[in-house]
């Protein structure tokens, strides 16, 4: 993995740790995950334009995969919303989420795209895995229907991970969109499912949330698109078997957010995993 794209991917890791930040602390809500795609589509979608105007034209395929992406993003967003939304706290589900994620990721890039790892590699992958485990704590002994709930939407959302993160390397890296169009497209396509949804659960909501949570939906407005933008120029430069385990460093920003700025707390064993990351990611560029 070059040193381009570990920086790519680790800039992107603490924008996305940022941003599940906010969601989390704003309480989240349907309406505000609306307003934050609406925010984001009135920033890509001018650039967009321009990248067809000096000539990639849109085919009916990459549109498609644009929507694809979209669908799965929109459920992906809906479940992490609805963890954090069950009670789940920012160090339990977003460890939870972002473990689950990669190691799928690996299983499907392996089977479905062709791609290699070296011994070294796969063992960083599985080391990363078991350190974002480790953040969140044994699942079993958390008590309560909320928070197993909490943990099983957090799961949820991990699987849509997986497929997305193959979804939209195939996008970038075999019909070779560039990132910046692909992921305007999928914001976009998100938009005809999310505000109807809004509507239909709290005919005021997107009102209420740019009211009551105008700073949240900015920042996620920005950070959102900007770190997956980040992630998919690093596929261009990197296999996803590589790529998707390095980005759960932003697992140890989340931590640190929710220790000191949740008061979380259980520093000793995040920083046991934060050793087991670095380790992780340290294999994953010697491999």
């Amino acid at each position: 993995m070059s040193i381009a794209a570990l920086l790519l991917v680790l800039i992107a890791a603490i924008l996305h740790a940022v941003w599940n930040f906010y969601l989390k602390k704003s309480g989240g809500g349907v309406g505000l995950i609306a307003l934050s795609t609406v925010l984001s589509s009135l920033i890509l979608t001018p650039l967009a334009i321009y990248f067809i105007v000096v000539g990639h034209s849109l085919t009916w395929i990459e549109a498609g995969v644009c929507f694809g992406s979209g669908v799965i993003h929109t459920i992906y967003f809906l479940l992490l919303d609805r963890a954090y939304r069950s009670g789940g706290d920012l160090s339990v589900v977003y460890p939870l989420a972002r473990a689950t994620g990669p190691l799928l990721t690996i299983v499907a890039a392996t089977i479905w795209l062709g791609e290699k790892m070296t011994l070294i590699a796969f063992g960083g992958a599985v080391l990363i895995g078991i350190a974002a485990l480790l953040l969140a704590g044994n699942p079993a002994s958390f008590k309560g229907s909320a928070a197993r709930k909490s943990i099983g939407f957090a799961i949820a959302a991990g699987c849509m991970i997986a497929g997305y993160t193959v979804w939209d390397k195939i996008a970038v890296s075999v019909l070779m969109m560039p990132p910046l169009l692909f992921y305007a497209g999928s914001n976009l396509s998100r938009i005809p499912f999310l505000v109807p949804l809004a509507l239909k659960r709290s005919p005021g909501g997107i009102t209420a949330a740019w009211r009551d949570q105008r700073s949240a939906a900015l920042v996620i407005a920005l950070l959102s698109p900007l770190s997956f933008v980040l992630v998919l120029y690093a596929m261009t430069l990197a296999p996803v078997s590589y790529v998707a385990p390095a980005r759960e460093v932003s697992i140890l920003v989340a931590a640190v957010l929710g220790a000191h700025a949740l008061k979380e707390g259980d520093v000793v064993r995040r920083i046991v995993a934060a050793v087991g990351m670095v380790l992780g990611i340290s294999a994953l560029v010697l491999g």
